[in-house]
């Protein structure tokens, strides 16, 4: 059982770890994506480019790799799949091919959640969605998600999809944590206007 264990978190680690955003930006002949507005790989700042169908098609990517690692682990039981969805939002957030810098992880952790429990996935999104039309913040939104995502999966999937939906979020958390001082501060730029340097918001990383 350890084999196939390690071998979960191996694939959907390198699954996970594959920089879409960067790759995609780099084809488009827009140079590196991270010498571009916040240095982010997600869909946030490809937008920042102008190309919002890369910035789209990051999006999809993004989130679809956690949902891939999800669907073929679960083909292997549900802890394989816990170890692999879990290992994918890891390799986003960390990839070795980056020196560990990914993205902040907000599709990957809606994909993740598509592929274990599509319920509940459905239900992150338009928890985003509702936040989103009423606050105008894009992190707000991906930080209410991930809050509430959580509680939705223990009521709707149990504790194995709740255990990794909630480690997701700390994650979560953790790389927003320049959000919720900018938001604490009235400072975070909301959705559709530009920061101080140009940039706009946009959909999750």
């Amino acid at each position: 059982m350890m084999q196939y264990q390690l071998a979960a978190a191996l694939l959907g680690y390198l699954l996970g770890s594959i920089p879409f955003g960067l790759v995609l930006t780099r084809l488009g002949g827009l140079g590196d994506i991270r010498s571009i507005g916040s240095g982010n790989i997600g869909a946030t700042n490809v937008l920042r480019t102008g190309r919002k169908d890369l910035a789209v098609l990051t999006l999809l990517l993004d989130g679809g790799k956690g949902t891939a690692a999800a669907l073929i682990g679960a083909k292997y039981g549900p802890e394989i799949m816990v170890i692999a969805a879990f290992a994918a939002f890891l390799g986003h957030l960390f990839p070795v091919w980056l020196k560990f810098r990914g993205g902040k992880g907000v599709a990957t952790y809606i994909g993740v959640l598509l592929g274990a429990a599509w319920p509940v996935g459905i239900f992150a999104c338009l928890a985003w969605l509702a936040t989103a039309a009423i606050s105008r913040y894009s992190s707000l939104s991906a930080l209410i998600a991930a809050l509430l995502s959580p509680l939705f999966a223990w009521y709707y999937a149990g504790p194995q999809v709740a255990g990794l939906a909630a480690a997701m979020a700390v994650l979560v958390y953790i790389r927003h944590h320049q959000n919720i001082a900018r938001l604490l501060k009235g400072e975070e730029p909301k959705i559709g206007r530009k920061k101080s340097d140009g940039a706009e918001t946009a959909p999750p990383q």
